[in-house]
């Protein structure tokens, strides 16, 4: 058995982890290049007015559904959204102003400023709702939560991180307050006047609690009853680099994890080794070749972190306790898919076979890849039968393997539950690159 390196990341990880530190030590005014301003302090270009909607039954609509209803938007926000002095201001009722462009993953800076027993809020991804509301006892909020203050994800399930914001950041009724807002993925971090109220919290769907939000959405501001205004909101798009930094630092990052690579050569695999290159700090599967490689360390329970990259149509797996021999997929716990799901080669695949699904067994949601050939970030945890797999900062599986009856072509799974195994990666002869692979066994 070969003993796991020390962590050390990749040339391109710490790279982009200065950018990280530039991002988390930033003042909350976004005078950087990268941003771009969404409100211009005169009128409502960048913007439309929106009912709230769940933003995968909006996309579902016909083209004149979808007409029609955004020119009934329109008419709205002239009876109830003006600007003044540079500002932003809603009634208190209407529709919701929304940005008309999608994002993703975002930086985003956006002051308010309430009157008393204000009650509003921030949608991400058409998303409800970071919360914005009067602090006070007088206002009558307490009883919802107000007196721990504006910030938190608040229709996130009771108890669940992120629904209740760290503490109390609010200025006084009457004066501006300023949120910075960084989404990756479904994970949400959250500045309120400088103060940190939210740590990489998963933002739930509130339209849909079995999906992960969508990939990307709109940005909109809430009306609720009572007067708002906004001002000074600008976003910048960060790139996959950045965003693949930061998802590697939340939860205590990698200080705990071995590092299964050392960027330069395959010491410590085994299996099929001479069908794997190291290229660019990367493990790349030589094309037309394929096989095991694995990690010459059995793991029972354990977090894995890892990078890889899809050229077009790409195919290759993880896989999960795998005993050494054998195709990874039956004889080991199970290969989670790693594919280019999208490619017009898979638009008829099974959903057990879509990229992070437990193949054959338990289907992932689809639509989190990034484009094909840039770096996507992976985290999976295997606790006994469990497996859960979040790409890009998003939930896409949450298996029991053990409550399996149904598998693809009724084909069996030996290895399914198998307590303890190998961690590697299942070829299929495309060139798919694996960089900062980290580890913490949980036993």
């Amino acid at each position: 058995m070969q003993k796991s390196h020390l962590t050390t990341p990749t040339l391109a990880l710490s790279i982009a982890l200065l950018s990280l530190s530039a991002l988390t030590a930033r003042p909350a005014v976004a005078d950087e290049p990268g941003f771009t301003t969404l409100f211009n302090g005169k009128d409502f270009t960048n913007w439309h007015g929106e009912r709230t909607i769940d933003p995968r039954k909006f996309d579902a609509l016909s083209a004149d559904e979808k007409a029609k209803t955004l020119a009934e938007d329109a008419e709205d926000v002239k009876k109830h959204w003006k600007v003044v002095d540079g500002e932003l201001v809603n009634d208190g009722h209407g529709v919701f102003m929304t940005t008309d462009k999608d994002y993703g993953d975002v930086e985003l800076f956006v002051d308010f400023k309430l009157l008393p027993k204000g009650d509003s809020g921030v949608y991400l991804r058409g998303t409800p709702q970071i919360q914005i509301w009067d602090t006070t006892e007088a206002a009558g909020y307490w009883k919802m939560g107000a007196d721990k203050g504006s910030g938190g994800l608040w229709n996130n399930a009771a108890g669940s991180k992120g629904k209740d914001p760290i503490v109390l950041a609010d200025n006084p009724i009457g004066q501006w307050n300023t949120f910075r807002i960084i989404q990756l993925g479904a994970r949400t971090t959250i500045y309120l006047n400088g103060k940190l109220v939210v740590q990489d919290a998963f933002l739930e769907n509130y339209w849909d609690h079995a999906l992960p939000i969508v990939a990307k959405g709109p940005i909109q501001l809430q009306t609720h009853g009572n007067e708002v205004r906004w001002r000074n909101i600008k976003v910048r798009e960060i790139p996959a680099d950045e965003a693949n930094a930061f998802l590697s630092k939340m939860d205590g990052g990698v200080g705990s994890f071995a590092s299964l690579f050392n960027g330069k050569d395959l010491t410590g695999w085994a299996g099929a080794v001479a069908n794997y290159e190291v290229k660019d700090g990367a493990i790349r599967c030589k094309p037309k070749s394929g096989g095991v490689l694995y990690f010459d360390k059995e793991y029972k329970d354990f977090i894995a972190r890892v990078e890889f990259k899809l050229p077009p149509g790409g195919n290759n797996g993880l896989a999960i306790r795998y005993p050494g021999h054998g195709d990874a997929a039956y004889d080991g716990m199970t290969e989670l898919q790693v594919l280019d799901t999208e490619h017009e080669m898979y638009k008829t695949i099974d959903k057990r076979q879509a990229h992070g699904s437990a193949y054959g067994m338990v289907a992932a949601h689809r639509g989190y890849l990034r484009p094909t050939g840039e770096w996507n970030y992976q985290e999976v945890t295997v606790k006994g039968p469990k497996i859960t797999v979040e790409l890009n900062g998003t939930p896409i599986l949450n298996a029991d393997l053990s409550t399996v009856k149904e598998v693809l072509a009724n084909s069996p799974h030996p290895g399914k539950d198998r307590t303890s195994g190998f961690f590697g990666f299942a070829g299929h002869g495309d060139a798919v690159e694996f960089r900062d692979i980290f580890i913490k066994p949980l036993d």
